[in-house]
């Protein structure tokens, strides 16, 4: 029997590619799909690369009746409107991948403070599994409900997390600046992401105060074990899909790049989708598919480390069907090997 999947708040990019990865899948079915603003549309009609290939209806959410339909449940919903809905479909006895930042964090004080609302479930904040399963798998394959990682974060978390458990690097000192393609910032209409303000232009924006920053820390001291400082630069860059982090740390104990690359190599030698390569990897080489490149340079003092990811695969809607895959007890790669 395959897996009944239904993805809550339909209308965005994420969706879209959880949609299009799951058209693949040889273990799962999408079986329904919301969305307040089209309701009584079809999927197609929402998304139209979709025509004639799942025509699933558009309907309102209602937990209750959702929960009856689907194993699992895909929340494309936005911080805040996504906890509620999450804590309904848990309650119903439906299993939850969390696209939203409302379950990442590991205190509420912390969420509350750079997301500016009341967490509607606090209950779970902390105690519920982060999804990178490259670290949490053993959790996650138990779990009622996963937070999706954030794409920016997902790019920076797995380059370092290892390293800060080696002490290889030092944890005081560490800046990261990474470049996303449009589709980052959603599929809602704002200015700053209109054609003419994006086409011929790069622009940094959320300048040390960009929310992905505390998830960026707070998983890296959890994985790692020992608090980091970081500076986060987040830029806005006329492509489609991908991110490019470049990294810059000092080593310790006399590091090189080349002991990093080993390290890596050792973390990640059973992980399928992270490769840890001798160039230098741009979006390019990983659009359109749940992997990730990195590799490490030495550079003066500093050791420079280069991640690329697609943030719509592996930041997003492939690592939701990873953390699918790990919960229902299939290999990792299924539905993903694009």
């Amino acid at each position: 029997m395959k897996i009944k999947v239904g993805i809550i708040g339909a209308t965005g990019y994420t969706a879209l590619e959880v949609a299009r990865l799951l058209q693949s899948h040889p273990n799962a079915e999408i079986v329904a799909a919301t969305s307040r603003a089209e309701d009584g549309k079809s999927l197609a009609e929402i998304h139209p690369s979709l025509a004639g290939r799942l025509d699933v209806p558009i309907e309102m959410l209602d937990a209750q009746r959702i929960a009856k339909k689907c194993d699992v449940v895909m929340s494309c919903l936005p911080h805040g409107a996504s906890a509620e809905t999450c804590k309904q479909l848990v309650e119903q006895g439906t299993r939850v991948v969390d696209f939203s930042a409302d379950f990442r964090l590991s205190n509420r004080e912390l969420y509350e403070k750079w997301y500016g609302v009341t967490h509607p479930w606090p209950e779970r904040i902390g105690k519920t599994v982060y999804g990178l399963p490259e670290f949490y798998a053993d959790a996650i394959r138990d779990a009622d409900l996963v937070a999706n990682p954030g794409c920016y974060p997902t790019s920076v978390i797995l380059p370092l997390a290892p390293l800060i458990a080696d002490g290889l690097i030092e944890a005081d000192d560490i800046i990261v600046d990474s470049k996303s393609g449009v589709s980052g910032a959603g599929r809602s209409a704002k200015v700053a992401t209109l054609y003419c303000e994006v086409n011929e232009s790069i622009a940094a924006y959320g300048v040390g105060a960009h929310r992905h920053q505390p998830e960026m820390a707070d998983l890296v001291h959890r994985i790692g074990g020992k608090a980091i400082s970081l500076l986060f630069t987040p830029h806005l860059t006329p492509m489609d899909r991908g991110i490019l982090s470049t990294i810059y740390v000092r080593p310790s104990a006399k590091a090189t790049a080349a002991d990093l690359l080993k390290r890596w190599e050792s973390q990640y030698a059973d992980c399928p989708f992270v490769t840890p390569v001798p160039h230098l990897p741009s979006t390019k080489h990983v659009a359109g598919t749940n992997y990730v490149q990195m590799t490490a340079r030495d550079a003066g003092g500093r050791i420079v480390l280069v991640c690329a990811i697609d943030n719509l695969a592996k930041g997003a809607s492939g690592a939701a069907i990873q953390n699918m895959n790990v919960m229902f007890g299939l290999d990792q790669t299924t539905g993903l090997l694009q």
